[in-house]
């Protein structure tokens, strides 16, 4: 009976080595693609935006000028003939500009935005309320809340969820200030 032995891979790190080959194998399309696209030329030009969360469509297959969104890898903001892209969204605001001077703030916890090369974009968010229907002063008591409850956790899976709880109320904080 031959023993053989292999190496522990983290499966993270399969999906990483698998994704940077197959980012590999597509280089030379994604290039094609980068160079055919470019800076949104006329004013007429716009996005079709979805945006959800779990409780409510905000936005679905609607016209509009721009979207900035927060995410884990930068803030970024979108236009008419975006590259493609896919990012996970962070704790933060969500600005959509249905016309160049007409803006719309959501505060996210988390969740995707998809940039297709049609100039489609979908944003879903696990939660996602108009900046205005916020309160500053509930907010800041949550985040002291968490803030001593993460501090004081007796386990690792309470000391994640106040945590996580810490990020999410510091950026709704930063937001309505």
């Amino acid at each position: 009976h031959t023993h053989t032995h292999t190496r522990f891979v983290p499966a993270h790190s399969k999906m990483a080595a698998f994704l940077a080959r197959a980012a590999m194998r597509s280089a030379p399309q994604a290039s094609r693609a980068v160079a055919r696209r470019g800076m949104a030329t006329e004013a007429s030009e716009s996005l079709t935006l979805t945006f959800s969360s779990s409780t409510k469509a905000h936005y679905a297959d609607v016209g509009v000028h721009q979207v900035n969104v927060p995410s884990l890898a930068g803030d970024f903001g979108i236009l008419a003939n975006h590259v493609p892209a896919l990012a996970v969204l962070k704790p933060g605001v969500v600005s959509v500009f249905e016309t160049a001077d007409k803006e719309a703030k959501f505060f996210v916890s988390s969740g995707t935005v998809t940039v297709n090369e049609d100039s489609t974009v979908q944003i879903l968010a696990e939660e996602a309320v108009p900046l205005d229907q916020l309160d500053v002063a509930v907010a800041r008591s949550n985040l002291d809340k968490y803030t001593q409850a993460a501090n004081s956790a007796s386990n690792e899976v309470a000391g994640a969820e106040a945590a996580i709880a810490v990020d999410v109320y510091s950026a709704m904080v930063k937001a309505l200030e």
